[in-house]
C-alpha cells in the first residue's frame, strides 16, 4: 500500500511512494495508543484525534478529526492529502480500511445525562482547562473571533490572535472587543473582493467542495491561516468542535420543532450534530493545511469530548434558551463574563464571507434566481 500524502519534497510521501503500509505511517497518536484502543473498542483513548496506517490497516479516528483517503478503486494506495489521489475517498471516522473494505471499530459512547450539574460543569472545565494548557505554543497563532470558544484559548495561550473578516463585520468588532477585554494584542486580517476571488479556487482545489456553505466555511479559516504563515507560524489554534459537543447550534436548542434534526430532544439533536464533525473537520484540516498551517483543536480532545457527552440537556441549552451554557459556566474561571457569555454569529455570517461571495457571484453573471448560483461561481473561478 502506498503512501502519496505530502508534497514531493525530500523525506515526502510522493518520494516515498509504494511505501508497505506495515510501515506504520500514523499522525496524532503512537502505534501502541491506535492498537490499544483497536484491542479494547475505546474511541477515546486520550487523543486528538488520530489517522494513518497501523498493521496493514488504515485507520481514523471516531471523530474524522484527522482525515486519510484511499484511491477510490484501489484500497492499497493512500494519502493523507486527497490532492495526491485521483480519485479520493475518505476512510470513515471509526473505521478501519484493508483491501477487503471498510469495518467499523469505534463508536463514540452514549451515556446517560450526567445527575450532578456542579459536578458536570466542574468536569467540563477541568477538561478545557487540561487540554488548552497541554499545547505547545512555539510556532502557534489563535484563531479568534470574540466567541467563547476560542476565547477559552486565546486567554490561556501566550499566542497572538487573529481575525479575518471585511472590515464592518461583526467578527472584526466582536473580536476587538474581546481582545480589549483579555488584554490581548489582535491581528486583523482585513478582507477585500480580491482576497476572495484569489482564495476561493484554492480552497476549493484543497477541500475538494464548491458549495456555497462549505467555501464561505473555509474561507476565513484559510485566509487568518495564511496570513498566520506569512507571519512565521505554522500551527493554529481553533476552536472547532465546541457548537456540535455544547449545543451551539440553533437547530439543537429548538429541538423538537426545528424540522432541521429529526431528535426530540436537545440531547438527541447534540449528538446528530456530532455526527457532522468528521465531514466538517474534513474541509476544515485540508483548508488549514493548504494555507500553510496544522490545525490544533483542544476542544476536540477526547477529554473534552468525553465530558461534553455526559452533559444533561439543561446544561447544552437552558430553559430560556441559552446556548453552551455547560461550557460559558466552565470557562467563566479565566474569560470575563461578557465575552463567557456573548452570543456570536457563525463563521461565514460574522465574517461577511458569505454575503460578499453572494455578491461577488451576482456581480459576475450569476443570478440568485439560478440554481446553485454561488456554486456555479465559484466552479468558474477554478
Amino acid at each position: 500500500m502506498s503512501d502519496r500524502a505530502d508534497a514531493e519534497a525530500p523525506g515526502s510521501a510522493r518520494t516515498n511512494a509504494r511505501r508497505d503500509i506495515d510501515e506504520v505511517h500514523l499522525r496524532g497518536a503512537s502505534p501502541a495508543t491506535v492498537r490499544g484502543a483497536l484491542a479494547d473498542g475505546d474511541p477515546l483513548p486520550g487523543t486528538a484525534g488520530f489517522a494513518g496506517a497501523v498493521d496493514g490497516r488504515l485507520v481514523r479516528d471516531a471523530l474524522g478529526r484527522q482525515p486519510v483517503f484511499t484511491e477510490a478503486d484501489d484500497h492499497d494506495t493512500w494519502s493523507f492529502d486527497p490532492a495526491a489521489l485521483s480519485d479520493p475517498d475518505p476512510v470513515p471516522a471509526g473505521h478501519a480500511r484493508d483491501s477487503e473494505g471498510d469495518e467499523r471499530v469505534w463508536r463514540l459512547p452514549d451515556p446517560d445525562p450526567a445527575t450532578d450539574e456542579r459536578a458536570a460543569v466542574r468536569a467540563v472545565r477541568e477538561a478545557v482547562r487540561g487540554a488548552i494548557d497541554e499545547v505547545p505554543t512555539e510556532g502557534l497563532a489563535v484563531a479568534f473571533s470574540g466567541g467563547v470558544d476560542s476565547a477559552a484559548l486565546a486567554a490561556r495561550l501566550d499566542a497572538p490572535l487573529y481575525v479575518a473578516g471585511f472590515p464592518d463585520s461583526h467578527d472584526v468588532d466582536a473580536a476587538r472587543t474581546a481582545a480589549a477585554k483579555l488584554d490581548r494584542e489582535l491581528r486583523v486580517v482585513e478582507l477585500t473582493h480580491g482576497d476572495i476571488e484569489r482564495a476561493v479556487p484554492e480552497v476549493a482545489a484543497a477541500t475538494g467542495r464548491t458549495d456555497a456553505m462549505a467555501v464561505s466555511i473555509a474561507l476565513p479559516l484559510y485566509l487568518v491561516a495564511k496570513r498566520a504563515a506569512a507571519d512565521g507560524f505554522d500551527r493554529l489554534a481553533v476552536g472547532q468542535g465546541a457548537d456540535e459537543l455544547f449545543g451551539g447550534y440553533a437547530k439543537v436548542a429548538r429541538a423538537p420543532e426545528d424540522e432541521r434534526v429529526a431528535a426530540d430532544t436537545v440531547r438527541g439533536a447534540r449528538r446528530e450534530v456530532v455526527g457532522t464533525l468528521p465531514d466538517q473537520l474534513e474541509r476544515d484540516v485540508l483548508a488549514l493545511r493548504a494555507a500553510g498551517v496544522e490545525p490544533v483543536a483542544p476542544l476536540l480532545s477526547d477529554r473534552v469530548v468525553a465530558a461534553a457527552l455526559d452533559l444533561p440537556g439543561e446544561l447544552l441549552v437552558t430553559a430560556r434558551g441559552e446556548r453552551k451554557w455547560a461550557l460559558r459556566l466552565a470557562v467563566r474561571e479565566w474569560v470575563p463574563d461578557p465575552v463567557a457569555f456573548r452570543e456570536k454569529k457563525a463563521v461565514q455570517y460574522g465574517s461577511l464571507v458569505s454575503r460578499e461571495l453572494d455578491r461577488l457571484a451576482r456581480q459576475a453573471g450569476f443570478k440568485r434566481r439560478m440554481d446553485d448560483h454561488v456554486e456555479r461561481y465559484v466552479d468558474s473561478l477554478r
